[in-house]
């Protein structure tokens, strides 16, 4: 999407992949890609993971199996910013962040959680104070720290369960 508004339409950590489309038979994606924390990755040419898709069977299930649980993701992830208010939202957001992480820290500013709620920063700083006032998370300039992950997991209201933990190995955990 180039130009106009922008949000998240799913998180990608490092068990997972960009370029879905590119997987399904397109020559590129419509989407943008942003790195929201620091790690590792990798690239790898079309022109490879294609012939390695089509020669494994065991590579192309895992592949599609990825595609159909980021697909659902993001489908949740529009019917949750339909219908939940901004503290949901946040809440589920850092929850997904944090399965994601290798630590309680998550490193960011409120402008960029606002781009991927999809909200004002403004809301975005007070949706912050609220976690922070309950006791679920930290937050200071630059960084937000997970204090209370059941607590965010309440907060939400049933919007972040075993739809987003499914392909991530989480189902088991909350």
């Amino acid at each position: 999407m180039t130009g106009g508004r922008q949000c998240e339409v799913g998180i990608i950590g490092y068990d997972g992949m960009t370029g879905i489309a590119v997987i399904l038979g397109q020559d590129s994606s419509s989407n943008e890609t942003y790195i929201q924390a620091a790690g590792n990755g990798w690239r790898l040419p079309v022109e490879i993971l294609r012939p390695a898709v089509a020669e494994s069977p065991s590579l192309r299930t895992s592949v599609l199996d990825y595609a159909h649980a980021f697909l659902v993701q993001s489908s949740r992830t529009a019917l949750v910013n339909g219908h939940s208010k901004i503290e949901e939202r946040l809440a589920r957001w850092l929850l997904m962040i944090h399965d994601r992480s290798d630590g309680d820290k998550i490193y960011l500013t409120h402008e960029f959680l606002a781009t991927m709620l999809g909200a004002r920063r403004p809301g975005v700083t007070t949706a912050l104070e609220m976690l922070e006032y309950r006791g679920l998370v930290r937050a200071k300039r630059g960084e937000v720290t997970i204090i209370d992950r059941v607590g965010l997991m309440e907060l939400t209201h049933g919007a972040y369960g075993e739809e987003e933990q499914r392909y991530f190995g989480l189902a088991t955990a909350a």
